[in-house]
């Protein structure tokens, strides 16, 4: 492919194509006139390398787009009034479409009990909230595969005196293309995921996790939201030292 583009290249940059005889005493040609179809083949061909080069370029600079979103957890609209009120903020990054997803999880409201206990978190497929978190439908699930191999099946996460906060890199699922989970919704459940070694069919199709506590719709956002987390990563590590030493 690069030897191809740059031939193209070069006969865009020499404009026509003019061949010089071996014999000095001879002048040199126009292959236009002696050869018009090969000529017009030529030019075709430039013309089809350029637009590949172009779309490269163009493919380039979009994969060099730093993506963010947030999604704000507020408590499902159904849920009953003795269940805990879970509020917080999932933010996202990625930075590239061709790179895996990172996030802060960083929630509050849930029980506050002596010991630490852990609660499943999903991407659902819709963002849907009419009817609290119970619209937001099923699992997201484009590729048709069983829990927890779903875009968006985040696993479990340790709550700790009513409090969750957590960073993950890695995660396979995407802020761009086709498989996108901007405008759906991240669902916080009541339970813990079994990761689908439950024994059942619910356990290959959303991990018994239970009700549905809280929710959100991921939408697209500056920086400036994640930017803060990450200085409060930084003064939790540095907290940490400080008792280590």
């Amino acid at each position: 492919m690069l030897p191809f583009l740059f031939c193209g290249m070069l006969l865009a940059a020499l404009g026509s194509v003019t061949w010089t005889l071996p014999n000095p005493e001879e002048s040199s040609f126009d292959l236009a006139e002696i050869r018009p179809d090969l000529a017009e083949k030529i030019n075709e061909t430039h013309a089809k390398v350029l637009e590949i080069w172009m779309e490269l370029r163009r493919l380039r600079e979009v994969d060099a787009t730093e993506m963010y979103a947030i999604c704000q957890v507020q408590p499902s609209a159904s849920l009953a009034t003795d269940q805990p009120r879970v509020t917080g903020l999932v933010l996202f990054k990625q930075l590239s479409p061709s790179s895996r997803l990172e996030a802060f999880f960083d929630l509050e409201g849930f029980p506050a009990e002596p010991n630490a206990s852990s609660r499943a978190i999903h991407v659902h497929q819709f963002g849907d909230l009419s009817q609290g978190c119970e619209s937001t439908g099923p699992h997201y699930n484009p590729t048709s595969v069983q829990h927890p191999r779903h875009p968006g099946d985040f696993g479990n996460f340790m709550v700790r005196d009513g409090r969750l906060w957590k960073h993950r890199t890695g995660l396979n699922v995407s802020l761009a293309g086709p498989h996108s989970i901007l405008g759906r919704a991240v669902v916080v459940h009541a339970g813990e995921d079994d990761m689908g070694r439950g024994g059942n069919q619910a356990s290959l199709e959303n991990g018994n996790a239970g009700r549905r506590l809280a929710c959100c719709v991921v939408g697209s956002s500056s920086s400036a939201a994640w930017e803060r987390q990450v200085q409060e990563r930084k003064k939790r590590r540095q907290e940490r030292e400080c008792k280590t030493t």
